[in-house]
């Protein structure tokens, strides 16, 4: 009697599901070389998205799904930025299985994605600035690091990430200036004021030495933590919450807040939107105009100017 063999059970949708997100994860870093922040933000928010199939299949699934999926997000009472960096994700991980093969038509496309900014970012007064640039001191551990760490956050309006991956040979000190590397690892020329310049000055001459030499190969990033290695932008995140609590400022102050603050108060000087919407690393305009409604101020001189009746 011949024994029977049974077919091999085909894979779980779910586990498919987990098989395309690492091969897309694979993709977006290997062949489209996109930066290492961008490809984890994709690998988030597409593990989320696996996590409420729960069994579903993707192909299988409709507009309708989808819809159910967005309200799924809301529950979870993620900001409106999340929501709609979430639907940025899908879209990019369903036009990758339109490549492959798995299918036919990416209904992601007809989510409407929703306004990033639907409320005014927060901004410090240049007051509250100077105090939180002046909060660590001599009894802090590595207060130099720190006060150049605040200083090139609000002098260049770099995200954490960037400044964390500072280099040594990014800094032009004697120049004024400094060499950024943003999304999709955009390279950028930013402006150092003297004060900043100062505050980097003292920290690579008289800190940065004693933390180098505590790795057998040191590291060219600007920032080192107390071990010698590069400091990573959760650490950087951590540093500014100390010194925010310490100034008694609000506590959902963060390096983005200081990146607000620096495009805001260029803008009240008189900037030129297109001028702080190339330092700041936007590719469209239209992101850096949110800081036209942060700063009423700016508007109210426009018009005190040029009105016949202001």
């Amino acid at each position: 009697m011949g024994v029977v063999r049974r077919k091999p059970l085909p894979p779980k949708p779910s586990n498919l599901a987990k098989t395309w997100l690492k091969a897309f994860v694979e993709y977006a870093a290997g062949e489209c070389h996109l930066a290492e922040n961008t490809v984890a933000a994709y690998r988030r928010d597409l593990t989320r998205f696996c996590q409420w199939l729960a069994g579903r299949s993707i192909p299988g699934l409709s507009i309708q799904d989808l819809g159910d999926y967005m309200g799924w997000l809301h529950q979870r009472n993620l900001a409106p930025a999340s929501v709609a960096r979430h639907i940025v994700s899908l879209k990019v991980f369903f036009r990758y299985l339109q490549l492959e093969g798995v299918l036919e038509d990416n209904l992601a496309e007809l989510l409407g994605s929703q306004k990033l900014w639907q409320r005014v970012p927060v901004v410090l007064s240049p007051q509250q600035v100077d105090r939180l640039l002046e909060a660590p001191n001599k009894f802090d551990a590595c207060w130099r690091r720190d006060r150049a760490l605040l200083e090139l956050l609000y002098a260049t309006g770099c995200r954490a990430s960037e400044l964390s991956g500072l280099k040594l040979n990014d800094l032009h000190l004697g120049d004024g200036f400094c060499m950024c590397r943003g999304k999709g690892d955009r390279q950028r020329l930013v402006p150092l004021g003297v004060r900043a310049a100062e505050a980097v000055r003292a920290y690579l001459e008289l800190e940065r030495p004693e933390l180098a030499v505590k790795r057998a190969s040191p590291s060219d990033r600007v920032l080192l933590s107390y071990r010698g290695r590069q400091l990573r932008r959760e650490r950087i995140w951590e540093l500014l919450k100390r010194y925010v609590q310490r100034i008694g400022a609000p506590p959902d102050v963060s390096p983005h807040t200081l990146r607000h603050s620096f495009a805001t108060h260029l803008l009240a000087g008189g900037a030129d939107l297109r001028q702080v919407q190339e330092m700041l690393g936007h590719a469209s305009i239209a992101t850096t105009q949110i800081y036209t409604h942060v700063d009423t101020s700016r508007l109210k001189k426009v018009h005190r100017r040029f009105h016949p009746r202001a």
